[in-house]
């Protein structure tokens, strides 16, 4: 299941503070992560003036990267695993589709799904693997209409 930093499913938007603190922070990493080592090594600043040094591997790096970004930006962010199983609601809001266009994709297998008892649950990776399909032939279409723009000489 999704999971954010405060234990709840539900992301919280970063309030302004977070941010800012967020783009300050993307920016450090960035500059830090020029020299392009292996591992990096965060210093985290505990309580009481307490220090912990923290290395990590560089997937982890990039996520946190993607994470200070998206935060800085306002934006809420919510980790998912690759494995994680979706309600329909959470698989239509992903993709930005209604509910019952999403069921409609399942009920014709467009989209696989499971039933657990009597709730249907779709994968991530599904839902992933469908969005990334219908974007490249979103994509298609667009580059053909172009051509037919070129073609016509219609100038936009």
């Amino acid at each position: 299941m999704a999971t954010t930093l405060s234990g709840t499913t539900e992301p919280n938007a970063p309030t302004a503070a977070d941010a800012l603190l967020a783009q300050e922070s993307s920016q450090r990493l960035t500059k830090a992560l020029e020299a392009k080592s292996k591992n990096v090594g965060l210093r985290v600043e505990l309580e009481g003036g307490v220090e912990e040094n923290v290395s990590l591997p560089p997937i982890v790096v990039g996520l946190l990267e993607q994470i200070l970004s998206e935060v800085a930006r306002g934006n809420a962010v919510t980790l998912l695993t690759a494995h994680t199983e979706l309600t329909p609601q959470q698989a239509a809001d992903l993709l930005n589709v209604s509910r019952p266009y999403l069921v409609d994709l399942l009920e014709n297998g467009t989209i696989p799904s499971s039933k657990v008892g009597d709730q249907r649950r779709v994968s991530f990776h599904d839902v992933m693997s469908y969005k990334k399909a219908t974007d490249q032939a979103r994509l298609k279409a667009l580059d053909e209409l172009s051509a037919i723009d070129q073609e016509l000489g219609l100038g936009y």
